[in-house]
């Protein structure tokens, strides 16, 4: 064998030795290709807003690997569904890609009620959005605390801050309403911008209730009242009249609107 090998010139020999490196090299690259499954590529789908052990399964039938990355909650979307995907839909991957999915919850988040007594009405109830609960029933009841939550309840039951709720949860509130029960007709603020509405309602004693801004609202002190309920008047065009410590609900325009009276608005 060596004999073979010496019986030939050297460039022979090297040439010899260069192509067999090279076929050694192409095999060892094929067989690597096969191994990895390189040039194989698949289409993700999407599986956003799909049951959550269903969007596994048909990940995982199209030959990927699924990782829940997440689980939070939102509710405006169903439970136990997909939220996100990475990658996202219909991109192009390499087969075998891991696909990481953020999923919400199967069950409802629980909330610390928050402390609520004391506070001003208004301040509660951003309170309680910020802490995803909401408004239930308010009950007024005479106090010199006007304005102010005097007890928080839950199912009919007073409750400690703390307490675990479930997300969403509607909490009853009780509002302090003033020592002077007499009620005063309703103010008609349709026209008038926020700040000069907030002035005249403060000075009444009457609580801000819902605050309903269209769209285009940027700046709620600006905006002008373009609806209000309780309005000033009935069907029959008699005044409404309202208790110190209730609440009424505005709604905001950017625009001040052609006013003809307090419930007709052109």
């Amino acid at each position: 064998m060596f004999k073979f090998i010496t019986d030939k010139p050297f460039w022979v020999n090297f040439l010899i030795v260069v192509a067999i490196t090279l076929l050694v090299l192409f095999s060892i690259l094929q067989l690597l290709g096969v191994i990895t499954n390189h040039g194989k590529y698949l289409n993700v789908p999407s599986v956003i807003g799909k049951n959550t052990n269903e969007a596994i399964k048909m990940l995982e039938q199209q030959g990927f690997d699924v990782i829940i990355k997440d689980s939070v909650y939102t509710d405006t979307a169903k439970m136990g569904t997909v939220l996100k995907q990475i990658p996202d839909p219909n991109s192009t991957v390499k087969i075998n890609r891991t696909v990481m999915i953020t999923v919400n919850r199967l069950s409802l988040p629980m909330i610390d009620m928050p402390a609520l007594e004391g506070k001003s009405l208004n301040f509660a109830l951003d309170i309680l959005r910020r802490s995803h609960l909401v408004l239930g029933d308010t009950i007024f009841r005479p106090d010199f605390m006007r304005g102010s939550v005097l007890e928080q309840m839950y199912l009919n039951k007073k409750i400690k801050s703390g307490t675990k709720l479930p997300w969403g949860s509607a909490v009853d509130l009780v509002i302090g309403s003033g020592l002077n029960q007499e009620p005063v007709v309703v103010p008609d603020l349709v026209g008038m911008t926020y700040e000069e509405a907030k002035i005249i309602l403060e000075g009444n004693g009457i609580l801000i209730g819902a605050l309903l801004p269209d769209p285009e609202v940027t700046d709620t002190a600006s905006a002008f009242i373009w609806k209000q309920s309780p309005p000033r008047y009935n069907d029959q065009h008699e005044p409404i009249f309202i208790q110190s410590g209730q609440l009424m609900d505005l709604w905001l325009s950017v625009d001040r609107k052609i006013i003809i009276d307090s419930t007709t608005i052109q």
